[in-house]
């Protein structure tokens, strides 16, 4: 089923069409290139399979540029540069409300993920390059890009024979030798570059390719980075993502076999193998950054049931009120955050073990006043911060320390005492305990009155 095409308007008027797809773990904003339109890529086949297999992977946002494809269609002299085809990418990310996003770019879409990574690197948590060039015209310091006679055969030869059958086979040939005698994936193709752009508009576009030089931000790249190229690419030598991948620091480089310039022609799942194994390492990686050590604080009010049932629904509402006021102005003083309420409950985390026990201490105390009394407890250990929600095994255990206590009693694990040595606190040890669904013997103390 072909995804539905959406707009996004950008600052200056021009819509973008975009298309969201797919249900993996990882958001993923998928630049092809210029050339391209994305209500006719699902009919070809092979690209079919290429996105569909995308899709498995992570959420995919894809775009067509503007100028090109089911975008606005503007003037050839006002067609986007990398730069304004940069903020086109964050209107639609903006449009669809991605904070942050891996960016995986073919060709000219790679130069342009390159720089929207330099550009925005709070925004792209990591950056997959297929194909992609550094620069348009050869140097000595860059020798495998196109001659400047190079380049003006080409646009001769896009003048004449954009659109012809004939020409456009000759060129599937070259970009994807491994399906030269599919003639139905060779007409597939040619519909879909003529779908994409007007000849006028490729060479306009091509023009200003073969004056980029993207080389100067290659160092300034902070999100890890896979840059992809088949060894024996037709179109462009598998040297110039070598040389991409050594100038951005800590990127992979893998060269495929094979000779197809196009990502979804030859052997497609080796290509896509590599970029699921690079997301999965950067996902797990992401999971890491998000673990921080935290000490854990639960309260609980005792016998709620029965309070509730001798004041009555109203009297029951304005108690927990109170309560839960009091609880907020004291993790507030302690610095502690409130993660959840959960009925007459709080979970709160702190960055610091001493302050959190101080916290629950004045807890105890100043619920007293308003009839009701709660058990608290504490852990220290790593957690999983996961947008606005704390997870792991160290949240657990701080609940099953709290369930244990005893009315207006503050218990914490061994951690927290030892953690908090030299800090005028005094503990009375509880033995040791089985916590439900942790494994191990869990040393337990409560805090005494100082």
């Amino acid at each position: 089923m072909i995804p539905e095409t959406r707009y996004a308007k950008t600052p200056d008027g021009v819509h973008i069409a975009y298309q969201l797809f797919g249900e993996g773990p990882t958001d993923l904003v998928f630049v092809y290139r210029f050339v391209s339109n994305l209500g006719y890529m699902w009919e070809i086949p092979q690209f079919a399979r290429f996105l569909h297999r995308l899709g498995m992977m992570a959420r995919v946002l894809a775009l067509d540029p503007r100028g090109a494809g089911m975008s606005d269609r503007v003037p050839a002299d006002r067609l986007p540069s990398l730069e304004v085809r940069m903020e086109d990418v964050r209107t639609v990310m903006d449009a669809v409300a991605w904070e942050r996003a891996a960016f995986m770019g073919t060709v000219d879409g790679g130069a342009l993920g390159a720089l929207f990574a330099a550009t925005y690197p709070d925004r792209i948590n990591a950056l997959i390059l297929y194909a992609t060039i550094a620069r348009g015209l050869a140097a000595p310091d860059y020798p495998w890009a196109w001659t400047e006679e190079q380049w003006e055969a080409w646009f001769e030869e896009v003048e004449e024979g954009w659109g012809d059958r004939e020409w456009m086979q000759g060129q599937v040939r070259w970009i994807s030798p491994s399906l030269a005698h599919d003639e139905e994936f060779m007409r597939r193709v040619g519909t879909h570059y003529r779908l994409g752009a007007s000849p006028e508009n490729v060479i306009a576009v091509e023009r200003m390719a073969m004056h980029t030089d993207i080389r100067a931000v290659l160092p300034t790249i902070q999100a890890p980075t896979l840059v992809l190229y088949r060894e024996g690419d037709l179109v462009e030598p598998a040297e110039q993502g070598r040389y991409i991948a050594e100038h951005i620091p800590g990127a992979s480089f893998v060269a495929l076999p094979g000779e197809d310039h196009e990502a979804f022609s030859g052997d497609q799942d080796a290509l896509l193998d590599e970029i699921e194994k690079f997301l999965a390492s950067v996902r797990d990686e992401e999971a890491e950054f998000d673990r921080v050590l935290a000490t854990v604080l639960f309260t609980d009010i005792i016998g709620s049931t029965a309070k509730a049932a001798e004041l009555g629904d109203r009297g029951w509402r304005s108690l927990v009120e109170r309560h839960h006021s009091t609880v907020r102005a004291l993790l507030s003083r302690y610095r502690g955050k409130e993660v959840d309420t959960a009925g007459d409950g709080f979970f709160a985390t702190f960055d610091g073990p001493a302050r959190a026990v101080r916290c629950a201490q004045a807890i105890v105390d100043a619920v007293q006043p308003l009839g009701i009394e709660v058990r608290t407890g504490l852990h220290t250990g790593e957690v999983e911060m996961i947008a606005d929600k704390v997870g792991g095994i160290a949240v657990s255990i701080g609940a099953r320390v709290g369930a244990m206590a005893h009315p207006s009693e503050v218990l914490v694990s061994q951690t927290v005492r030892d953690l908090v040595a030299g800090s005028g606190l005094g503990f009375e040890y509880r033995g040791e305990h089985e916590l439900k669904g942790v494994p191990g013997e869990w040393r337990l103390y409560a805090v005494t009155a100082n």
